[in-house]
């Protein structure tokens, strides 16, 4: 397990929920949820500095069979423009399939209700995105998902 900071980030629509892991990455805790539009670039960049990550973990939503639909077109766009505003620090994309409903189901067995458990469900999908990039970067001894190109740059293993 390579050590340090990695942050995951569930991008939706509206809102983009950040997690963050500790240096050793053993566990995913939430850190925020981010508007998504203005600024919304500019503040990622700012967790990844305060946080000193070395990696950004972007869930891409695919379906039950493994396809692509236009949501992960969608977060496909969005994660270039991050790692063009982050660079040199990686961007990876990793599978979330049912992350928003498992994090959905933790927060109803919490108790959390209505807006509540919409105002936190973002930054929960996020750690269980980057949770799994985790466990799969453990068992594996290989970063999860796929590294994101950086437009003009190289692809970062």
């Amino acid at each position: 397990m390579r050590p340090g900071v990695r942050l995951g980030v569930d991008v939706g629509d509206v809102r983009i929920g950040v997690a963050r892991s500790d240096p050793s990455g053993l566990i995913a805790t939430p850190v925020e949820t981010v508007a998504r539009g203005r600024g919304d670039l500019e503040r990622l960049r700012a967790l990844v500095d305060e946080e000193s990550a070395m990696e950004v973990i972007v869930g891409l939503p695919r379906s039950l069979s493994g396809g692509e639909g236009p949501a992960a077109g969608k977060v496909r766009q969005f994660a270039v423009l991050l790692a063009d505003t982050l660079a040199p620090v990686p961007v990876r994309l990793s599978d979330e399939r049912l992350s928003t409903v498992s994090a959905e189901s933790v927060l109803r067995e919490q108790g959390k209700k209505g807006k509540k458990r919409r105002a936190v469900v973002d930054q929960a999908a996020a750690v269980v995105i980057l949770q799994n990039a985790l466990e799969t970067e453990r068992s594996t001894g290989r970063p999860a998902g796929e590294a994101v190109a950086v437009p003009g740059g190289t692809d970062v293993l």
